[in-house]
């Protein structure tokens, strides 16, 4: 519930006469308010989120490694801080030898494999298809204050199948959460 105060009159503080408020609204100062800066927030703070997408579909039927063209930069505030890195990207999986179509999604820190999603998919006959998603959840403590780049790359496990990121034009995300250390 909301207070209200109601005066008919203010009075100046020598007492020497009486002050309207009635449509005075003309001529107010607005206040200012203090900059919060991120050493004033506590560990745990969010101090800033960003988002990577990708809907372009690359297929690979390699077990190598490739780029799925899903990434993201952040710059830290503080080589104390962490980053919580969330990645979903849909997958579409082939299997073309009857043994099972199986994909796998990296996650890096510019060129250091930080975690996987691996096993996406499951037995199944020859020339069957499947959707999967590759959900990545990761925080990681780079120490840094310079510029990152977290990105994905995927592949097959699997001898003969044949693996998408983005099947469908699908959206993958990346999103990056720098948290107060």
């Amino acid at each position: 519930m909301a207070s209200k105060i109601k005066v008919d009159q203010l009075e100046t503080a020598d007492g020497s006469g009486t002050i309207a408020l009635q449509n005075q609204l003309s001529g107010m100062t607005t206040a200012s308010l203090p900059t919060v800066t991120t050493d004033k927030l506590g560990t745990g703070a969010v101090l800033q989120v960003v988002q990577g997408t990708y809907s372009t579909q690359i297929t690979s039927t390699s077990a190598s490694f490739s780029d799925t063209n899903l990434s993201a930069s952040i710059t830290p505030s503080s080589s104390s801080s962490k980053i919580y890195v969330q990645v979903i990207n849909p997958l579409g999986l082939w299997d073309g030898a009857s043994n099972g179509a199986y994909g796998e999604v990296l996650l890096y820190r510019d060129s250091t494999s930080l975690a996987s999603a691996a096993n996406l998919g499951q037995r199944f006959p020859a020339t069957h298809f499947e959707m999967s998603r590759a959900n990545i959840n990761y925080l990681d403590s780079p120490s840094s204050t310079s510029s990152i780049t977290y990105k994905t790359k995927f592949a097959t496990s699997t001898v003969g199948a044949q693996v998408a990121s983005c099947y469908g034009s699908n959206t993958a995300s990346i999103t990056l959460i720098e948290i107060a250390g």
